[in-house]
């Protein structure tokens, strides 16, 4: 079965938060600072939410691979603590977009072990997620 249209139309959509982040911090006004920490939440949410989508996956397929849950819960604990050194106040956002960013580009990997996924998902999934995960290391870049 292969993809519908709006389910391609929607991803791309989620690409736009990134992108507008990205359009405000490189224009180094008075929100540069809200716009890397905008792209920081939702480079992090989404890289969550990708971690409930294998959880999902695990719960509904009963061929799953075995270590799907353990996969499906490392994102949020990544997510959390590229966090934690803005709540102690070290050096953010811009290391933690790099990591977010790094991990995003990596989640690819997860969908082409996890295996039997509809036909076009993993090419879809790569362009989503470079795409992330390309902006969110640019704001880390930007951040530094």
């Amino acid at each position: 079965m292969a993809l519908p249209q709006s389910l391609r139309q929607l991803g791309y959509a989620g690409l736009l938060p990134q992108a507008a982040a990205l359009v405000v911090a490189l224009d180094g006004g008075e929100w540069r600072w809200t716009a890397l920490a905008v792209g920081f939440g939702y480079a992090a949410l989404i890289f969550s939410f990708l971690g409930g989508v294998w959880w999902g996956i695990g719960v509904a397929r009963d061929d799953a691979p075995g270590w799907i849950f353990a996969v499906a819960v490392v994102p949020s604990l990544i997510a959390l603590a590229a966090y934690l050194p803005w709540i102690a106040g070290y050096n953010w956002p811009g290391p933690s977009l790099l990591v977010i960013g790094a991990c995003l580009l990596l989640t690819p990997l997860v969908d082409r072990a996890i295996g039997f996924l509809p036909a076009g998902w993993l090419a879809l999934r790569l362009q989503l997620s470079l795409g992330l995960g390309a902006m969110s290391l640019a704001l880390g870049v930007l951040a530094l």
